[in-house]
């Protein structure tokens, strides 16, 4: 089984367990969702979905994508200035860097930061529950 199925299928399963019927538009959703490795928006989405299944209406995919999150299995993120996006929750843990200029999302991690957030942290008694960081970017010139 290839990595978009193995998604589709935890995706459907989210969906199912919800009670929510897949749909032939709900399931183009779940399969274009399944393999996307960037973060789209709804409307990006809704788009790529249209192709597979046209008719899919932009409250479908609304109404789809709160009902993934609230069963865990995509992370909604809502970077300063643009539209909610959205990414598998299977990934570890990582932080971004959303390009100003382009609106890209460039995932990283470093083993450097988790540590000196930590080391913050306790310095001032508490532990990390859970973050985020998100890192506003511009390409240098030269």
């Amino acid at each position: 089984m290839t990595k978009q199925e193995r998604r589709t299928e935890r995706l459907t399963q989210a969906l199912r367990s919800a009670g929510v019927r897949i749909t032939r538009q709900r399931a183009a959703l779940l399969t274009v969702l399944a393999g996307a490795d960037d973060h789209p928006d709804a409307v990006e989405l809704q788009r790529r979905a249209e192709t597979v299944a046209p008719g899919i209406s932009l409250s479908t995919v609304y109404r789809t994508l709160t009902e993934l999150e609230s069963k865990g299995v995509i992370h909604r993120h809502q970077f300063e200035g643009t539209p909610a996006r959205f990414e598998h929750a299977e990934a570890r843990h990582h932080d971004h860097m959303i390009d100003m200029d382009t609106g890209e999302v460039i995932e990283f991690s470093s083993d450097r930061i988790e540590a000196l957030q930590a080391q913050i942290a306790a310095e001032l008694g508490y532990e990390i529950v859970n973050h985020r960081m998100e890192l506003y970017v511009r390409k240098t010139r030269g």
